[in-house]
């Protein structure tokens, strides 16, 4: 069976996907900050009858990638990795000439930092599966200038260049990055709780994900939009 491990796995998009992979028959290996939450999750995920390893932590610990890594391995390999753990930086978003200096630093470490060492740590797994592959969870905040998101896409867009960077480096891999677009996810509420506006839940972009496994185009970014479109 295909394995993946998902960051930021026990609600939204990262539940979402990883109840769609598990219901293709992918084992999995999901992280989160939470452990009851996450506990809550993997059950859900886990009806599908495939193998479901919670593992609570922060991706900011270099001990706890391993132990996502490590477990990923228990399980046969890795054949995708999902960074999908973020943090905002400031909850709720504010201007630049507020943003406070150590949120940034928290979201540069979380967004992009520890992401880049959760790929270092799982390059070997990934290189020896037959279709290995990435997805960096991105963010239209990084190609658009929007009021208050700033320094969340200040991450987003860095995240962004690592991934068309590995992309070249490791050919034999597929990187994505992918802006899933708005959702009704607790990281938008906590990003502009005033806004008030019905959004789209999670699982409606889940099929855009899907089709990326399947078809398998070039590494490059993608936008769930466009990924829809024939879904």
């Amino acid at each position: 069976m295909p394995v993946a491990v998902i960051t930021g796995g026990s609600k939204g998009l990262g539940r979402a996907l990883a109840s769609a992979l598990a219901e293709r028959g992918w084992d999995l290996v999901l992280n989160a900050r939470t452990g009851e939450v996450l506990e809550r999750a993997a059950a859900f995920v886990g009806v599908h009858g495939t193998r479901v390893v919670a593992i609570p932590g922060d991706v900011n610990d270099a001990d706890h990638r391993r132990a996502l890594v490590a477990a990923a391995r228990r399980l046969g390999g890795l054949d995708l990795l999902v960074s999908n753990a973020s943090v905002l930086g400031a909850e709720p978003l504010v201007r630049l000439d507020v943003q406070p200096l150590a949120g940034l630093r928290q979201a540069l470490e979380t967004n992009v930092v520890a992401a880049l060492g959760l790929v270092q740590e799982a390059l070997p797994l990934l290189r020896e599966a037959s279709a290995g592959t990435v997805i960096a969870i991105s963010s239209d905040a990084a190609a658009e200038a929007y009021e208050t998101w700033g320094g969340y896409g200040a991450s987003k867009a860095a995240l962004d260049q690592l991934a068309a960077v590995l992309a070249v480096e490791e050919p034999g891999l597929r990187v994505w990055a992918v802006d899933p677009g708005d959702m009704d996810t607790d990281l938008h509420e906590a990003a502009v709780p005033a806004e008030g506006a019905e959004r789209p839940a999670p699982e409606s972009v889940v099929p855009g994900f899907l089709r990326l496994l399947d078809e398998r185009p070039a590494s490059g970014r993608y936008a769930a939009p466009a990924l829809l479109e024939t879904v």
